[in-house]
């Protein structure tokens, strides 16, 4: 906050205080319907809008990042609760609930002093976008019978879905026309003013027909009871952290992704960008003292963050602003608010839910590479079928097997000279007029070369030189950033074999690092100065120049 906070302008005043009250319009809602997704009272949620925002708003690094909780921390935090507080005791979920966020919160600080903030980048983006479809998928599925009046007991998601389809008979029809009313509601105002606070709209256009048709005598649950007044002191139970430990570690990693990824996409022009070890702290802390007065765990969130940025934020003032709106609700809204149908923060938690499941994405990655929708597609199905916590180690382990299938498998190629250029490129159908040379193969590697992918390149590089069948192989090393000792033995291995077939190997373009690695090896002598070349323009110009005097020698 000391960063900004000295050169804060006047003018920027205004727009901080309408973008936070635009804002609270969103998170306020929200922040109550992701409380319901975690099994916990709805007041939870205004907590968790309000301490967490304000500790961010003084140690975070984004400068328009709107912190409370998600769709996605909700469905986990609800998924690990509902393991530790199986009969659903409203004392037992909130001690659980404190138990789990401080936890949350201690792992973020921990990881901070750690500098883990690249841990972020295990997940890469089609798996991160997998998980968050299945996510979006248990959330939809949990929150359909809310918006269908019925009730059954909770089990994984083909459970839940075969329950729903049994009981669909007991749907109650005045529950169902207040659940397709605000889903119009909201999906039209998405649709046609988009910049218009549609969850607030619902809330209010829900209290108000509930009050006035008296809903709840009509069978439509209501949110009930909500206590006025700030959060009082809930303590922890060290009982419960060796239960719950494991589940810290993963919120914490989605709270962390979502955080960072919300604070870099929305950095305007000129603020610094998420450093994340320090958002690490924020979050941290937020999350620790959060849980001490009934938070569940918070991060920063996407949607209402570009709600924040859109409506012209400049600062965290913004934030504050939004936290002083989600107290002022506690204060003095408290009433109103549950005379709110069930059916509302069904709908809302729906609506903005399925904004996860991106199909779009998918075909984007689909039409990129097809393996890496397989990654996307398996992370899906891990929090489907395995459930959401477990979900996150499917998507993490999936993404380092993609690691290492990449790293595995580097790219070997034939190269071609552009026509009347010193350009080499892959040769291919589409370029059928690049340069090739009678005798000579150019080939050229990407990447890191180590024991892991040493075989696949040298079984790449040996087909190549099987089909081409040259007198002279020249590799070039140009994209090649590494060369581990146990490839550089099987490259010593391979010249020796290319040799007793009167084949001369060429190695052209060696970084410094790979040079030195190179000429501490027996390769160097084996090559000597001549065949090391500068570049592949070098290599073609030696080979011809070879040819040319040979075909002198003959002709003498």
């Amino acid at each position: 906050m000391l960063d900004w906070l000295a050169r804060y302008e006047k003018t920027w005043l205004r727009p901080d205080v309408v973008a936070g009250l635009t804002t609270s319009a969103v998170v306020v809602p929200k922040a109550m319907a992701y409380a319901t997704v975690a099994g916990l009272p709805v007041e939870v949620g205004l907590y968790t809008a309000f301490l967490p925002m304000v500790i961010y708003a003084v140690l975070g690094t984004s400068r328009p990042l709107s912190v409370s909780t998600t769709t996605t921390l909700a469905i986990l935090t609800g998924t690990q609760l509902a393991l530790v507080a199986p009969g659903g005791d409203p004392a037992a979920l909130l001690t659980a609930a404190a138990t789990l966020t401080v936890l949350v919160g201690l792992v973020l600080m921990v990881a901070s002093v750690l500098r883990l903030g690249a841990v972020a980048s295990f997940i890469s983006e089609p798996v991160l976008t997998g998980f968050k479809a299945g996510v979006g998928l248990v959330i939809v599925l949990d929150q359909i019978p809310k918006l269908l009046g019925i009730h059954f007991d909770k089990g994984g998601f083909l459970q839940n879905l075969l329950a729903l389809i049994h009981h669909l008979p007991e749907t109650s029809l005045a529950t169902l026309a207040v659940g397709v009313a605000m889903l119009v509601i909201l999906i039209g105002f998405e649709r046609f003013l988009p910049r218009a606070p549609a969850p607030l709209v619902a809330v209010a256009v829900g209290i108000a027909v509930s009050g006035l048709l008296a809903l709840q005598s009509h069978g439509v649950e209501t949110v009930g009871h909500i206590p006025q007044g700030l959060p009082s002191f809930t303590a922890p139970s060290l009982a419960l952290v060796g239960q719950l430990w494991p589940a810290a570690l993963g919120i914490a990693l989605m709270s962390f992704t979502e955080t960072i990824a919300a604070g870099r996409a929305f950095a305007g022009r000129g603020e610094p960008r998420p450093e994340p070890n320090r958002e690490l702290v924020a979050t941290g802390l937020g999350n620790a003292l959060g849980g001490l007065f009934g938070a569940m765990p918070a991060g920063g969130g996407t949607s209402q963050t570009a709600v924040n940025r859109s409506a012209g934020a400049r600062t965290q003032v913004a934030a504050l602003v939004t936290a002083g709106a989600a107290l002022a609700t506690l204060l003095f809204l408290a009433p109103l608010m549950g005379l709110m149908p069930q059916a509302t923060l069904a709908a809302v938690v729906i609506v903005y839910s399925l904004g996860l499941i991106q199909p779009a994405e998918f075909a984007a990655i689909a039409r990129i590479r097809r393996m890496e929708l397989y990654w996307a597609l398996i992370a899906c199905a891990g929090v489907v079928i395995l459930g959401t916590l477990k979900g996150i180690l499917v998507a993490i382990i999936v993404s380092l097997v993609a690691l290492a299938y990449q790293a595995a498998h580097p790219k070997v190629y034939a190269l071609g000279r552009k026509p009347g250029t010193d350009v080499f490129r892959p040769r291919s159908d589409e370029h059928e007029d690049d340069e090739t040379f009678p005798g000579l193969l150019m080939v050229r590697a990407e990447g890191r070369l180590f024991f892991a992918n040493a075989q696949n390149a040298g079984e790449r590089l040996q087909r190549l030189i099987d089909a081409a069948n040259p007198r002279v192989v020249a590799f070039d090393f140009s994209a090649v950033i590494d060369i581990e000792y146990s490839a550089l033995k099987m490259l010593i291995e391979g010249e020796e074999r290319a040799r007793e077939r009167g084949i001369l190997l060429w190695l052209v373009g060696l970084n410094p690092e790979v040079l030195a690695m190179v000429q501490r090896s027996s390769l160097a002598e084996t090559l000597g100065r001549e065949r090391l070349l500068f570049n592949m323009q070098t290599a073609v110009e030696r080979y011809r120049a070879q040819g040319a005097a040979v075909l002198n020698r003959l002709s003498a």
